[in-house]
């Protein structure tokens, strides 16, 4: 086993708005952090200003980790590289086909558009059939043909796509083969190599969405490395992955789609490793931060990862991922009258640029931050009056904006707007829990991102949760999740078989084959691990259903009865029907491999030598804040909170990245590794 201290380990997350960072060296508890806006034109200039912003030497450090939104961006904003297709004749129209529903549950409106246009999608004679038997030889010179048209009309990468590859691949690696002597590069994309699965709709597009971003993540990769060596690192960098694991930078190009959503991935794994540190092993994660909230469910202590998420409307990447919610309300979201005469919130954002107004920087529309700051519940002389920008300013366009079409003053705009936000932001919770038959009642909200400490409690009291956690510092939690991540690399085989007629040897092959792919691409890391975990389970449903239900394993080598009853029982706690009588059929065969890295100490996170005896000398004001109605309120400053202190609300506790408020009713406590433990209506 390779040595597992960790050295100086940097970790850096890319945002919508900000670029956040983390340096640890465990050797001397020095902690740097820094915050910048992003550079969304370049990433890479965000990533570079914010080590210069921490002060770090990047000839020391040992290790940088990074999450990044390059291809998340780059899907969404369909800012793809240009992309072709080679499939199967007769099946060209797949992608855009789909399962032909519609993105608004009422009325016909909405748009799609596939990631590959119709003209460069070419089709060209193969055929298997379901069980990978050839049906129609490969037209080799059809293959080498529809290379030549895609190069002349100046794609840059290629997917090949053939029909029941997932059976037999032998028709698209000998594809790959001859494209290969004629391709200017090696962005060529196999959909069975991606995603050995039946569903070619669903395969065809997780392979074109990893072909159209792999050119932009390559050259962003070779862009920030080059940059780093030149200021003198000589270390790894690891990337994060959707599924909440990391990979080298050297080869995280090859399967480019798996990175995306890794912003919101590390942030959960944060929460993961916090909470399970601070025996808080059952968590609803809450990231606010600038543009758009992300929440996830974590049970045990470990994350929900699925390969049946779709990003937005027909664009399914069933690549791992963990189970993240996004809504379009963040500190920078919009509110707006609409022509109906109702106050909307989002999903269009300030951004970094201009921002909200308070920020100062041309914002001239009313956002979620801007209401904040009308209720008193952050800071006026940080946030206004510095910058150019007063709080009458702010008050004036909220009268302006949204108070005189409404009938309200600007304090109930205001107050209106966070009620907006926070509706927004429970339905996105319940997705994650109360529909996926989870009991908010049975968590703990971990709150986190720029803004999400400002919400929490209000957010938890009207969804029943108990008890909200916040870590030492919120505004960063994603950079901190790329240091704690561990390697993690997840295999999914589609096998397709009802019970009846599967053959258990067979089952156990393809784990066993996964497994020990999985052990090579961990030991080819240079990165020292202390144990290799092996995480079996199996996609499952009722024979003649669609829709697909993760079953866990505790072992591989498992039976066909075995199989039967995991499954009913994981249906009957997912919807609380019975069907005794009709039997499973197994779809896919899914095996995680994670590589656990040493643990690092975030006690230090909040430096110790800051801290204050009593509460009272970690005052540093009093404000009024609007509740239900205005309440003088105190403010503190969180690095100069006791280590162990209990704390009634209402409060405002101010920090570097982040504000958290502390709601009437609540009582706040601080515990050994820096997190707050908000009990939501404990206060007498």
């Amino acid at each position: 086993m390779a040595d597992i201290s960790p050295g100086q380990v940097v970790g850096v997350d890319v945002g919508g708005t900000f670029t956040d960072l983390v340096e640890l060296d465990p050797a001397s508890g020095r902690v740097r952090l820094a915050k910048v806006p992003s550079t969304l034109d370049n990433q890479a200039f965000g990533v570079l200003n914010a080590l210069t912003a921490a002060g770090c030497d990047l000839a020391a450090l040992d290790l940088i980790v990074h999450g990044t939104t390059t291809t998340t961006n780059a899907v969404l904003e369909r800012k793809l590289s240009r992309t072709g297709l080679i499939t199967t004749a007769g099946f060209r129209d797949v992608l855009e086909l789909g399962r032909r529903t519609r993105p608004q549950p009422y009325g016909m409106t909405g748009e799609f558009r596939p990631l590959i246009p119709r003209d460069l999608r070419l089709e060209l004679p193969e055929r298997m059939d379901a069980t990978g038997a050839v049906v129609t030889p490969l037209d080799e010179a059809a293959v080498l043909a529809a290379g030549k048209q895609l190069i002349e009309a100046g794609c840059e990468s290629v997917v090949v796509h053939f029909l029941h590859a997932y059976a037999n691949p032998a028709h698209e690696l000998r594809a790959a083969e001859l494209l290969r002597s004629i391709w200017p590069n090696d962005h060529i994309t196999l959909g069975h190599a991606l995603l050995s699965e039946s569903r070619e709709f669903e395969r065809g597009v997780t392979a074109a969405a990893n072909a159209a971003v792999q050119p932009l993540l390559a050259r962003y990769i070779r862009r920030l490395t080059e940059q780093l060596t030149a200021g003198g690192y000589h270390g790894d960098v690891l990337v994060m992955n959707g599924n909440g694991g990391m990979v080298s930078a050297a080869r995280v190009a090859q399967e480019a789609a798996k990175t995306v959503m890794s912003g919101p991935a590390s942030g959960v794994m944060a929460a993961a490793y916090t909470g399970r540190k601070a025996g808080q092993p059952n968590l609803i994660t809450y990231d606010m931060g600038g543009t758009s909230t992300d929440v996830a469910l974590i049970r045990n202590a470990e994350p929900a990862v699925s390969n049946e998420i779709e990003i937005e409307y027909a664009m399914p990447i069933h690549v791992p991922m963990v189970d993240v919610r996004t809504v379009g309300a963040g500190g920078g979201s919009i509110a707006r009258v609409n022509p109906a005469g109702l106050l909307e919130v989002g999903p269009e954002s300030a951004g970094a640029s201009p921002g909200p107004i308070c920020y100062g920087r041309g914002g001239t529309q009313p956002t979620i931050s801007d209401a904040n700051l009308l209720l008193g519940r952050l800071d006026p002389s940080k946030f206004a009056g510095g910058e150019g920008v007063s709080l009458d300013d702010v008050r004036a366009i909220f009268d302006t904006e949204l108070g005189a079409p409404l009938g309200l003053d600007a304090t109930q705009a205001a107050a209106a707007v966070i009620r907006i936000a926070n509706t927004r932001m429970a339905g996105a919770i319940r997705m994650v829990s109360v529909s996926l038959g989870a009991d908010p009642r049975d968590f703990a909200l971990f709150a986190f991102g720029g803004a999400g400490p400002l919400h929490a409690c209000a957010l938890a009291r009207e969804l029943g949760i108990p008890r909200v956690m916040v870590p030492p510092r919120p505004g960063i939690t994603n950079a901190i999740g790329c240091v704690v991540a561990d390697l993690r690399h997840d295999f999914v085989r589609t096998l397709n078989t009802p019970l009846d007629t599967l053959e258990p040897a067979a089952l156990h092959a393809v784990f066993a084959e996964q497994r020990a792919e999985g052990d090579r691409l961990i030991a080819a890391e240079r990165i020292g691990i202390r144990e290799v975990r092996h995480v079996y389970s199996v996609d499952m449903q009722f024979i003649g259903q669609t829709h697909l239900l993760r079953v866990p394993l505790e072992r591989p080598d498992v039976d066909r009865e075995t199989l039967q009853q995991l499954f009913e029982a994981a249906y009957f706690r997912r919807f609380r029907v019975q069907l005794d009588n009709i039997r499973a059929n197994l779809v896919n065969a899914n095996t995680s491999v994670i590589g656990t890295r040493a643990e690092l100490d975030l006690s230090t996170l909040i430096d110790p030598a800051g801290r204050r005896a009593t509460l009272a000398e970690a005052e540093t004001d009093r404000r009024p804040v609007f509740f239900d109605d205005w309440t003088d309120t105190p403010v503190y400053w969180r690095d100069h909170l006791p280590a162990a202190f209990t704390l009634d609300g209402p409060a405002v506790i101010q920090q570097m990245d982040t504000t958290i408020l502390i709601e009437p009713g609540n009582r706040a406590q601080g515990d050994a590794d820096g997190n707050i433990l908000i009990e939501i209506g404990a206060a007498p």
